[in-house]
């Protein structure tokens, strides 16, 4: 490992695997050097320790300067990908890193492969009509969100730092923009293959696929087939997390989805206050796509566009097969982490479907919040939980009585979960109106403690963090009702 860089306190070897690849799969170039006296307005110590980056590295200027284009990344090869996709279920052709530029990958010192890259660093022969740039609102939102989901113990990309270039970005309106640096053990998506399938470069598709065997799942090296199964997996585990969680990505191009099964690309997302299954979180979503409760097809239908991307490498046949395992996949893995958040132990499963059923159905009939039900369960607080727990159904107040009644009768000789379930259910995440705190603080007032605050509380969000409760509390009327769109 020979190009080591040195920032002081920073050590990490580079080694730039991707940029091995034929010129096929990028454009090399540096970044833009975006805006002028770039600040550091926050950067994260958990994820600075995936490649080594010692936390000190923080407070050097040069800190700032290589993280937004302004001085080379040393040992870095930056590029930015090209791949193509489906966009809202419609092919959209040649896509590509339009406002992101991989710096490097570096080796850390468990033998991780993690890809540096900055998003809102320039202007790409993939922007398309973009300008490259990024808005402080959206890097915020995907800092903190990135963070969330790790806490949760979710697979995502991170988030290593935020830079403010002292620029207006012009979208809407015009806005302050920024650099966010986002580290991932790939950023190569299921529209990579489709980019090189459906430009009948078929042998590019199948270096590609040795690629990210070879780097990322060397158990399945010269069995295509079983590799293929293996994202399906990941994918099936990935959106059941999802709907566990209550967490809406708004967004599930093909361009979007990760082939080492991450959560990538945080854009209108959002995590469930009331509970809606039909929730769209994304105002661009006309037709309720990307809506909630359509997650899990949604990420079937992907995976089948994948599977063509791959036709010409394993056969159709085996495909085929690999894609009907998805939803026993899928069900099993969201069945186990629902019973997991009720501390259901003992093997009931079709009593214990039919109940968990009963209580999404009563949650969406009295727009019950999704976090608070399940925490509540295992954290009542003050008073008995026959008490308290049924206030947060209002006019159900009795059919949650009864159901409560029934649940506690199931688990009586479950002994006492509540720990193994506090375990489980967050106390916190990351709300549309918490993010907004943190957006308007950075903003308005220069000020990013309260983003800082926000962040500690979403990386351990299952801990009780006396004096931040408010933050676990549904919207306030001022807050009700934020949607968020693609443009950032």
């Amino acid at each position: 490992m020979d190009n080591v860089v040195d920032l002081g306190s920073f050590a990490a070897a580079t080694e730039n695997a991707f940029a091995l690849l034929p010129g096929d799969f990028y454009t090399k170039m540096p970044p833009e050097a975006v805006g002028v006296k770039p600040r550091l307005v926050h950067a994260n110590a958990k994820a600075a320790a995936l490649i080594g980056l010692d936390p000190k590295s923080f407070n050097d200027p040069v800190f700032t300067e290589i993280f937004t284009g302004h001085r080379p990344y040393p040992g870095g090869e930056p590029l930015a990908m090209v791949y193509s996709g489906h966009q809202f279920g419609a092919w959209a052709g040649q896509l590509g890193d339009g406002r992101a530029l991989l710096l490097a990958q570096v080796r850390n010192a468990a033998g991780e492969l993690w890809d540096v890259q900055l998003k809102g660093s320039g202007k790409t022969p993939y922007s398309r009509f973009g300008d490259g740039r990024a808005v402080m609102r959206s890097s915020i939102r995907e800092y903190l969100c990135s963070e969330a989901m790790a806490g949760l113990g979710i697979s995502t990309t991170r988030a290593l730092a935020i830079i403010a270039t002292n620029e207006q970005v012009h979208r809407e309106t015009p806005e302050p923009g920024a650099v966010i640096t986002r580290l991932a053990r790939s950023h190569i998506r299921f529209g990579h293959f489709e980019h090189f399938h459906h430009n009948g470069k078929h042998d590019l598709v199948r270096l590609l696929a040795d690629h990210v065997i070879t780097g990322y799942m060397p158990e399945y090296k010269d069995d295509h087939a079983a590799w293929f199964g293996e994202v399906v997996s990941r994918t099936a585990h990935l959106i059941a997390a999802w709907q566990a969680a209550g967490f809406a990505h708004g967004v599930m191009n093909t361009d979007n989805m990760s082939i080492l099964g991450l959560t990538l690309d945080y854009g209108p997302f959002g995590f469930l206050d009331a509970y809606e299954p039909g929730l769209i979180c994304n105002h661009s979503d006309d037709t309720g796509r990307y809506a909630f409760d359509m997650q899990p097809a949604i990420a079937h239908w992907n995976l089948r566009a994948l599977a063509l991307a791959l036709s010409s490498l394993i056969p159709t046949d085996t495909l085929i097969k690999a894609l009907d395992t998805y939803e026993s996949i899928f069900r099993s893995r969201y069945r186990a982490l629902m019973r997991a958040k009720l501390g259901m132990v003992e093997d009931r499963t079709r009593d214990d479907d039919k109940l968990i059923a009963e209580l999404l159905t009563l949650m969406d009939r009295a727009r019950a919040d999704y976090t608070l039900t399940f925490r509540g369960l295992s954290d009542p607080g003050e008073g008995s939980l026959m008490t308290s727990w049924p206030l947060l159904f209002a006019a159900e107040h009795v059919a949650a009585v009864n159901w409560l009644a029934r649940y506690r009768a199931r688990m009586e000789s479950e002994g006492d979960r509540c720990p193994a379930m506090a375990a489980v259910n967050p106390k916190y995440v990351l709300r549309n109106w918490v993010a907004e705190v943190a957006i308007r603080a950075v903003e308005d007032q220069g000020d990013p403690g309260p983003l800082d605050r926000i962040l500690r509380l979403l990386q351990s969000p299952y801990d009780p963090h006396p004096g931040f409760e408010a933050f676990a509390a549904p919207p306030a009327p001022e807050f009700g009702g934020l949607c968020v769109s693609c443009s950032s």
